[in-house]
Parts: C-alpha cells; sequence; structure tokens
C-alpha cells in the first residue's frame, strides 16, 4: 500500500509542477483505493478525493461482459469461477469504501448496466454536473 500511494503522490506532485493551462489539477485513479486502510492513507498521505465513480453494476450483467472479454482479452482470469469471485472481493473488501465517501456525498454513482455508449453518455453528464463543462 504504501508503495503504490507513494507512486501515486509523486506521479501528481510531477503533473502539478508542470501545470499548464491544460492541466486542471483533476486525476483520474482508476481501481484505488480498494480497501479503507488505502482510502485513509491516501487521503492523508496525498489529498481528499474530491468525487469518486462508482460503476453500478449486477453481478449477472458483469460476468456476461468479462466472460465476453475473456474471448480476446487473453487474461487467465475472465472465467465464471474467478469472476464470481472477484465479485464477492469487491462486495467484502471494496464497496465499504463507495460506502465511506457515499456517506460524505462523494460518489457519484452510474448505471453500468445499461449499453456501454449510454454509460459513458451518462459518466460524461454526470461529470459536467459536478465538475463544469470543462473538465
Amino acid at each position: 500500500m504504501e508503495v503504490t500511494v507513494q507512486l501515486l503522490e509523486n506521479a501528481m506532485t510531477e503533473v502539478m509542477r508542470n501545470k499548464s493551462a491544460a492541466n486542471k489539477g483533476r486525476f483520474l485513479i482508476d481501481g484505488f483505493p480498494r480497501k479503507m486502510d488505502q482510502a485513509r492513507r491516501f487521503e492523508e498521505a496525498v489529498c481528499p478525493a474530491k468525487l469518486v465513480l462508482f460503476y453500478d453494476c449486477n453481478e449477472r450483467v458483469m460476468q456476461e461482459r468479462l466472460l465476453e472479454r475473456g474471448k480476446t482479452s487473453g487474461r487467465a482470469d475472465d472465467n465464471a469461477e474467478s469472476i464470481r469471485k472477484r465479485f464477492r472481493t469487491f462486495v467484502e473488501t471494496s464497496m465499504p469504501v463507495v460506502d465511506y465517501y457515499d456517506k460524505q456525498g462523494r460518489v457519484v454513482k452510474i448505471d453500468a448496466t445499461v449499453a456501454p455508449d449510454k454509460v459513458f453518455a451518462d459518466t460524461e453528464k454526470r461529470l459536467t454536473e459536478k465538475l463544469g463543462t470543462s473538465f
């Protein structure tokens, strides 16, 4: 965890040091934090998250999409058993992180059960509402 937080901090500091008009000092960190201790450590060491994107997708839809992806991804863990295990791990380990941020009003929840182009459009719309037209 310490290494991940340090790497993120270093990368963000470097970008901010070289700040230009195009750089608004905003960062999208995908898949982190996954655990409460990571969330707390990141916010203490680096900065509080302004918002958290949460793509809400039920297990059935997620499994269908990942199995389809598995046909071409080459990922050994895109199989039904691994997907079910990953989903359980997410619910047990990462949902408390989502709940933590949600209680603080920082979660932007997107319905990810709809078609991917609709998910993208909804994400764009919600980010514009939260961050302005030129996020």
